[in-house]
């Protein structure tokens, strides 16, 4: 039997202590690096976006990727080109962490508009409060005085 998959993953992390590096004239230029570095994973980039300090990327993988090993060589790659070679930002860097969340196929479109609107979004809510009802809604446990090293 073939292998048949579907496997799309909602992406969110941040910069490197929260530094604001995301700014308005910068993000294309970022969010453009990271799909193309997601294509060079042999993952589907499906939509990158963000605000200030953060990234959402809904992405669609392949069975033979390792969550873990796929984002490290996304932020390590990506960050190292912001540093050495963009010459937009200066000592850029992610946060170490990350959420991962699945998505249902049937539910990608609504993903897709809520990264699409994080501009408007969050003229009324914080990173931090957007990343805990994530948590909260997609039932994952965490401790909260461990949230944000």
């Amino acid at each position: 039997m073939s292998t048949h998959h579907q496997l799309y993953y909602h992406f969110v992390f941040s910069t490197k202590n929260r530094s604001p590096y995301l700014q308005p004239e910068t993000q294309a230029t970022i969010f453009e690096y990271l799909g193309g570095t997601i294509r060079g994973l042999d993952a589907i980039p499906v939509c990158i976006g963000g605000w200030v300090v953060h990234v959402h990327i809904l992405a669609k993988l392949r069975p033979t990727h390792c969550i873990c090993d796929f984002l490290q060589k996304l932020k390590s790659n990506s960050s190292k080109h912001f540093n050495e070679e963009s010459g937009l930002i200066r000592k850029f860097a992610w946060q170490e962490g990350y959420g991962a969340f699945t998505v249902s196929p049937n539910q990608t479109e609504g993903v897709i508009r809520y990264i699409q609107n994080q501009e408007s979004h969050h003229r009324k809510e914080t990173f931090q409060k957007e990343y805990v009802r994530m948590l909260d809604l997609a039932g994952v446990e965490y401790d909260p005085e461990y949230l944000w090293i």
